[in-house]
């Protein structure tokens, strides 16, 4: 399996590149979209608790019928979102959520993420909480069909605690986050099933009913990984379902057989969870 960094590079070469233009900043519920022919993208805000922390704010993505985007990690091709806020005003610092994504299959093989219409969550921690920040963004993403088109667009928005239009919105993305977990209460073990070979097969036990669809998907210690999508495995007793991953997709040096991190996300029905686990 390629890594990353290669796969970006061969996904960018195939491609045409898009350029948005962003709209200037103002006070509002959402920014202008910003579009092109495959996507439009704007900036949203939520509603705020008087004395939070951090505003709610949202990065929302369009994509044309039969166009998709994709995931932080975007399965065996692909490009992830890039998010940049420098610039902006009032701004300390701007954390970017994902929704749990979906997988799609095709004669590329599979890839993660979103089809119609996608929310990033943000929290915006502003250096003065009394004055308002002017977000001003930068994001560099992918537009999908058989072919992917890369975009750079610049959204600008002022939030001034308020917002409400697009609220509801903003809440049901912010539901799909995958919710961080233990290992022991999502019933999740990893093993390798064969240590003998150059590429160890991972085991993966997970709690989760017989028959229910169930999507799974695996990231490395770092963004230098690109471990394949785990698949579902048979043999599992009433109450857990079994996948298995081969060990491939490293960065180069790092042993198969060694202790690292891996990151699980389960998506089950309307909820979505994220484990934490380490492969001895």
């Amino acid at each position: 399996m390629e890594n990353s960094s290669s796969r970006i590079g061969v996904t960018l070469a195939a491609c045409g590149v898009a350029l948005m233009l962003g709209a200037p900043a103002r006070a509002a519920d959402a920014s202008p979209w910003v579009e092109d022919s495959y996507s439009a993208i704007r900036l949203i805000a939520g509603a705020n608790k008087s004395g939070a922390e951090s505003l709610r704010a949202g990065i929302e993505i369009k994509m044309q019928p039969g166009w998709h985007t994709y995931w932080r990690y975007p399965g065996d091709s692909g490009v992830p979102p890039r998010f940049s806020f420098s610039g902006s005003d009032n701004l300390a610092a701007v954390q970017v959520l994902f929704s749990a994504p979906h997988a799609f299959t095709d004669e590329a093989g599979t890839t993660i993420g979103y089809k119609g219409s996608v929310i990033f969550p943000l929290r915006v921690f502003p250096r003065q909480k009394d004055k308002p920040v002017t977000l001003r963004g930068k994001i560099d993403y992918a537009a999908c069909e058989k072919l992917c088109v890369p975009v750079e667009a610049s959204v600008e928005l002022t939030l001034a605690g308020a917002g409400g239009a697009d609220n509801a919105a903003l809440t049901a993305a912010e539901a799909r986050v995958p919710q961080p977990v233990s290992a022991a209460e999502a019933g999740l073990t990893a093993r390798r099933a064969n240590d003998d070979k150059r590429k160890p097969l991972v085991f993966v036990d997970l709690a989760a009913p017989t028959g229910q669809p169930v999507g799974l998907f695996v990231e490395g210690p770092t963004t230098e990984w690109a471990l394949p999508i785990p698949k579902p495995a048979q043999g599992a007793p009433p109450g857990r379902q079994h996948f298995s991953f081969e060990l491939d997709g490293l960065p180069s040096g790092v042993d198969p057989k060694g202790p690292f991190e891996l990151t699980f996300t389960i998506v089950k029905g309307g909820s979505a969870t994220e484990v934490k686990t380490h492969l001895d």
